[in-house]
């Protein structure tokens, strides 16, 4: 279901033109959510994020974070109706630049807010394996937005880590150090420390990965935010990532090293989904 200038419609809407500043442009922006179990964990932060990440390129929301969040949830509950359904949705809204010449012109852009079925994948694990593709410096790209310009970046990487043979890739930052994997924040562990790169600006401190530290600080494990070399992954005992898709899943190997979920990576999966079932709405 998309919902467009206050219309719900069905399927995928022809909305954009070739003049249409957001396509040829790139002026667009996005955030995706998710609902599962009856629960959205934190729709309202990622819908905030939305309008934050529109206003970095120069757009200004028609709604608030706020205001998107409950036609998130509008949607929801039209979904479950339209289709008597309570399946695992993905909630993707958009705010885009209708017009304007290299820059858009920043009171007409438009919000779009999409929601398709989307089942929550089992938490079986990924491979990785270094790409020599990196993240921008924050200087060269709105890094601090969550902008569709940067994901043909995101798809090589992906790209070269499938000819590889595997599912994702390990990003580096513009100074050789560990960013995060392709599209979901990194973490691993060795010995009772729970590691994770630091935010410098050239990736997006993503929503999970916060709540996930938060989490896991709160009972007492040593989360530590710091530059980090790719050597350390391949000697750590275990590694896990978050991001909204799958929330947390396990890197089961990395290069030609296999690796078993581990008791870190446990424990703030168990701790993430006893935060939602506790705030669901």
């Amino acid at each position: 279901m998309v919902c467009v200038d206050g219309d719900w419609l069905e399927g995928n809407p022809a909305l954009l033109g070739p003049a249409t500043h957001g396509v040829w442009m790139a002026s667009t922006v996005f955030d995706g959510a998710r609902y599962f179990d009856g629960m959205a964990p934190d729709l309202l932060l990622h819908c905030e994020r939305l309008t934050q990440s529109a206003r970095v390129l120069g757009l200004e929301p028609c709604l608030t974070g706020a205001e998107i969040a409950e036609l998130a949830w509008e949607g929801i509950r039209r979904f479950r109706c339209r289709f008597e359904s309570n399946a695992d949705l993905y909630i993707c809204p958009m705010i885009y630049g209708e017009t304007g010449f290299i820059l858009p012109d920043s009171d007409n852009a438009r919000l779009v807010l999409s929601l398709w079925e989307s089942p929550m994948p089992a938490p079986d694990g990924f491979s990785a394996c270094l790409t020599p593709f990196r993240r921008p410096a924050r200087d060269m790209a709105p890094t601090d937005a969550k902008a569709s310009c940067l994901y043909p970046n995101v798809g090589r990487s992906v790209r070269a880590a499938q000819a590889r043979g595997c599912d994702t890739a390990v990003v580096l930052d513009p100074a050789g150090n560990v960013a995060e994997f392709s599209y979901t924040n990194l973490f691993f562990a060795q010995g009772a420390q729970v590691i994770t790169p630091a935010p410098n600006g050239t990736f997006l401190n993503g929503l999970t990965r916060q709540r996930i530290i938060g989490l896991l600080r709160g009972v007492g494990v040593d989360v530590v935010e710091r530059s980090v070399e790719f050597q350390e992954l391949l000697e750590a005992d275990e590694i896990f990532a978050t991001g909204n898709y799958f929330k947390i899943s396990p890197c089961v190997r990395l290069e030609d090293r296999p690796l078993a979920p581990g008791p870190w990576y446990r424990k703030a999966r168990d701790l993430y989904w006893a935060f939602a079932r506790d705030n669901a709405v």
